[in-house]
């Protein structure tokens, strides 16, 4: 399977570069550009949008989307579904990142809606999971966590039956960021779950890394399986964090290095070059 896997990332990001697909977001404004200048450096583009109409609208008219909640504001109450609908209904790839689930009624309602409209990918931590997950009613309580709002200091080891709950939900794939990632999801119809070592921990300094990667992810899902997509986006972000670390010194100098490394990377060199990158999770 692990031929199979590779062939499909290469395919995937052959695609991306050569169409570019636009992948918009209704996304945290603290994190924006750097979502944004992610997306465009692997060879995607992006589109912020806010409105009700604006979502809507994008929604039908994109092969994918990006629906981040870590800012949320009153008009969301309507933007947010309403782009949720659109893009279940037209049958359109979208990754969630549940940034902050519990955290207030407005951003705990918005997340028990997207129950009902099925993210083709689920992109958290490994406290995030776990609760969106429950709010969901798909398992137990999880453990108590320790989080403060968007930093988990939990395992993605404790992560992953409540990742491959959603998923097998959702049937698309989720994926748990962390010092190892763990992704779940449908690889030609069957539950499928690697772990993906690697990446550096002054992404950590950064704000917006793990927005960025659900950036990505949105990109690579438009032209590819929910599942391949989250591996690939994963894959490429941990080679190029690793690069951006050999010749960084700081974490401005490691976010600049990182998008440049994002932007040179090649098909072949991600997904052939190296064999670390990701396992079978057995």
């Amino acid at each position: 399977m692990e031929k199979e896997l590779r062939e499909a990332i290469y395919e995937t990001i052959r695609k991306v570069r050569e169409e570019n697909p636009t992948a918009p977001s209704i996304t945290n404004t603290v994190t924006q550009d750097f979502v944004a200048n992610a997306q465009l450096s692997v060879g995607g583009a992006a589109a912020m949008v806010y409105m009700p109409d604006e979502g809507e609208t994008v929604a039908k008219n994109f092969p994918s989307f990006y629906i981040n909640v870590g800012t949320v504001f009153p008009f969301y109450e309507e933007s947010l579904p309403k782009t949720m609908k659109a893009l279940h209904e037209n049958k359109k790839s979208w990754v969630l990142d549940p940034v902050g689930v519990g955290f207030g009624k407005l951003r705990t309602d918005l997340l028990k809606k997207a129950k009902d409209f099925k993210p083709s990918i689920i992109r958290g931590n490994a406290s995030e999971i776990p609760a969106l997950a429950k709010l969901w009613k798909l398992t137990d309580a999880p453990k108590s966590t320790r989080t403060h709002f968007i930093e988990t200091h939990e395992k993605v080891s404790d992560a992953k039956d409540s990742a491959v709950a959603l998923a097998k939900y959702t049937g698309g794939a989720v994926a748990v960021s962390g010092e190892e990632d763990f992704i779940a999801g449908y690889f030609e119809d069957k539950l499928t779950s690697v772990v993906c070592p690697g990446g550096s921990s002054m992404l950590t300094k950064l704000t917006g890394a793990g927005c960025s990667l659900g950036g990505i992810m949105a990109v690579c899902a438009a032209v590819s399986s929910p599942f391949i997509a989250a591996l690939s986006a994963t894959v490429i972000y941990n080679r190029a964090a690793e690069s951006a670390e050999r010749e960084a010194y700081a974490p401005a100098s490691f976010k600049v290095k990182f998008l440049d490394a994002l932007y040179k990377l090649k098909p072949g060199d991600i997904a052939y070059n190296s064999t670390d990158d990701f396992k079978l999770d057995e």
